[in-house]
């Protein structure tokens, strides 16, 4: 690299850093640039207030009794016609209760076949109110490929799931037994700023994020 090519990347990463709002107390959409105070808890309940956060970060949330006409009507709206899921029994159930006439169904696909998947369908383990991200234990499913790879990500997760900090979240991982050494946490739609710190949506992984909150009792 040269070093005019080198003084001008980096001239125009200071000038975004200095045009940039102190973060403090507040946070910023990327869908809607527009700084926003943090978001008060007191009268809403975890599944709402992550429902809110999940949006906030230009993901879709749903919260539902009928998991399966939600993931139904989700997958018909997008016509995904090769679905790929983990190996989560429940997921499996769901989509063979449908009525959706898929082209491929892939269980749990190797690195080799998930990239002709354009819709992925995962459970979540827990899911972090406070700033909607989800939270995928690979020692309950085997999910890294189906949530990272395909360019849309469906995650189900029950409300009972659905704490309000990182703390609460490893802690319900946790439990009994050692926290599994492949966590993975995701929020929101992939996103980057690597080049000039110019924000691209689903160039490492999914650019569209759907979480379905089972709100049954």
């Amino acid at each position: 690299m040269t070093n005019s090519a080198r003084e001008s990347i980096l001239g125009s990463i200071r000038t975004h850093l200095a045009a940039s709002v102190p973060f403090n107390d507040h946070l910023v959409n990327p869908a809607n640039p527009v700084i926003l105070s943090k978001i008060d808890s007191t009268s809403r309940s975890l599944p709402e207030l992550f429902k809110e956060s999940v949006e906030f970060v230009a993901g879709h949330c749903i919260i539902t009794t009928d998991t399966k006409d939600v993931l139904s009507r989700i997958i018909r709206d997008l016509n995904g016609q090769r679905i790929a899921i983990s190996d989560d029994p429940e997921v499996k159930r769901l989509l063979y209760a449908t009525d959706l006439e898929i082209e491929e169904l892939g269980i749990a696909p190797d690195a080799h076949d998930i990239f002709r998947f354009d819709v992925g369908i995962s459970t979540a383990q827990a899911a972090i109110a406070e700033t909607g991200t989800l939270v995928l234990d690979s020692a309950c499913e085997r999910h890294r490929l189906v949530s990272l790879v395909p360019p849309v990500h469906i995650a189900i997760i029950n409300a009972s799931s659905i704490v309000e900090t990182l703390s609460d979240a490893l802690t319900l991982l946790q439990k009994d037994k050692e926290i599994s050494p492949a966590i993975t946490f995701i929020t929101g739609p992939s996103r980057t700023a690597d080049i000039e710190l110019t924000l691209a949506i689903g160039v490492h992984g999914p650019r569209e994020l759907y979480v379905i909150v089972n709100g049954s009792k």
